[in-house]
């Protein structure tokens, strides 16, 4: 194992499979020195968990239910990083955009 792979593993994260894309894009591509990643959604086991707005009463998804959901993001991020290139060769990780609603 490598150095990534040792520190996720001893933060209890398992990196799932690069989720299948949706479309006509590709979870992550090489281009020169660096890797884009596409939009990540929390998919957990191919399906999405929980979806709708963010914030306290019925409907709506916890706050606490959201930031787990954002994890679940970097992680797929993470794998479709992965899926490409050897993590131990990631020197930095140049921009992260995230949405939440």
């Amino acid at each position: 194992m490598g150095r990534v792979a040792d520190r996720l593993a001893e933060l209890g994260i398992d990196l799932p499979e690069a989720a299948t894309p949706a479309g006509s894009y590709q979870p992550a591509v090489i281009s020169g020195e660096h890797v884009y990643t596409s939009g990540q959604l929390p998919v957990v086991g191919g399906e999405l968990p929980q979806t709708g707005q963010v914030g306290e009463g019925a409907g709506l998804v916890s706050p606490a239910a959201a930031q787990e959901m954002a994890r679940m993001c970097a992680i797929n991020a993470i794998a479709a990083v992965a899926s490409v290139v050897d993590l131990d060769r990631v020197q930095q990780v140049v921009k992260v955009v995230g949405f939440v609603s």
